[in-house]
């Protein structure tokens, strides 16, 4: 395995599988290990929101494996690349990087898309069931970008 990416949002369960899940549908899961996990404890343990399920199942992505887990200060050691989904994670993210080294890892994942303006993937729960759509659209957009790097 050359390249370890963790998707970083709030809780775990919403943006972040989303991502992983998309990811994994674009790059060669020989050569590329993809997680997520939350800033916050919040989820730990649950499966992905229903509605992250039913819109990555329209897509012929399963998520439904995964599990909400807490990032740890362990993360930056173990991953290559951080993409996190809002300034807000960033931030939280960024507050328990060690050194230069860490904090280089972690990058705004819409940034792929809409290099330096520090876009926010938002909140899709505001939105319904279309929150999650565009949610969705915003991800597939970024993850194209990523997976074009990593192929």
């Amino acid at each position: 395995m050359n390249t370890k990416i963790l998707m970083v949002c709030l809780g775990n369960i919403c943006r972040s599988p989303l991502a992983e899940g998309i990811l994994k549908t674009k790059v060669n899961t020989d050569n590329v290990f993809i997680d997520s996990a939350g800033t916050g404890n919040y989820h730990v343990g649950q499966q992905p929101d229903e509605r992250s399920i039913k819109i990555a199942q329209e897509h012929n992505i399963d998520i439904t494996q995964q599990r909400g887990r807490q990032f740890e200060v362990s993360d930056f050691d173990r991953f290559d690349l951080i993409y996190v989904m809002d300034n807000s994670n960033y931030e939280d993210v960024l507050s328990l990087a060690r050194n230069d080294q860490d904090r280089n890892k972690v990058h705004l994942i819409l940034n792929e898309v809409l290099p330096n303006e520090n876009c926010d993937v938002p909140d899709p729960y505001t939105g319904g069931i279309d929150g999650f759509k565009r949610v969705y659209d915003m991800l597939d957009q970024a993850c194209d970008k990523i997976a074009e790097k990593l192929n």
